[in-house]
């Protein structure tokens, strides 16, 4: 299918605000392959395996009970594992942490590519994530890779966590993203980097309508 857009990127960039909007003004279908993960992580610590253990990580890849549903008239969706909503815990600093951990590892990915190939359907998809262009969507006529500061992205956070009621220091957020900037960064499997003919974009000091309106513009140019 050619109607594929790709946002790739860092966590605190942007890609799920710009992929939702994108999708919306598109009319194509959305996948948070962040949230796949994120699940996946919360499905093996709800079983108690050790991040070691490959087979049983393979085996419960293979069997990952994950269903995103839309509310009608709602741009939110809500994530459901194991027939439970999971959507708040899904977004926690804990699940990104072993999230990251666990992306890392080859079986885990592999396990997890043909289910987030399968989002690709009629009459379009944009994919966020960390390796939507560079190797699940490699063939993807539109790829775009996200960047912005550590700092930036680090008050981003905080200011996510004091809108949710929650405290937050600004020196321990920074130094959680540049800690997953390198283990994202130098992992073996789909380190995170921008395909080679995706288009970069710095959002440190855009607004989100002028990254939507380059994303746009490299959607409808073609």
């Amino acid at each position: 299918m050619n109607n594929i857009l790709t946002i790739d990127g860092p966590s605190g960039v942007g890609k799920g605000t710009i992929a939702r909007i994108m999708a919306q003004k598109l009319d194509w279908h959305l996948l948070d392959s962040g949230a796949i993960y994120r699940a996946f992580a919360l499905a093996v610590d709800a079983r108690g395996v050790d991040i070691g253990n490959e087979n049983a990580l393979e085996k419960i890849a293979q069997t990952l009970d994950l269903e995103f549903k839309t509310e009608v008239g709602s741009e939110l969706v809500s994530v459901f594992l194991d027939g439970r909503d999971v959507s708040k815990t899904l977004r926690t600093e804990q699940t990104g942490e072993m999230a990251s951990k666990i992306a890392a590892i080859g079986v885990v990915r592999g396990a997890l590519l043909k289910r987030q190939q399968d989002f690709a359907q009629a009459p379009g998809l944009v994919a966020d994530g960390r390796d939507m262009g560079a190797v699940v969507f490699a063939d993807a006529p539109f790829k775009v890779f996200l960047t912005a500061s550590a700092q930036e992205r680090a008050e981003r956070r905080l200011k996510q966590l004091q809108a949710q009621g929650t405290a937050g220091i600004i020196s321990q957020i920074l130094a959680v993203v540049v800690a997953r900037d390198e283990r994202d960064c130098s992992r073996e499997n789909s380190p995170l980097k921008p395909a080679k003919d995706a288009l970069v974009i710095d959002t440190t000091e855009l607004s989100i309508d002028e990254v939507v309106a380059q994303v746009s513009e490299l959607v409808t140019k073609s």
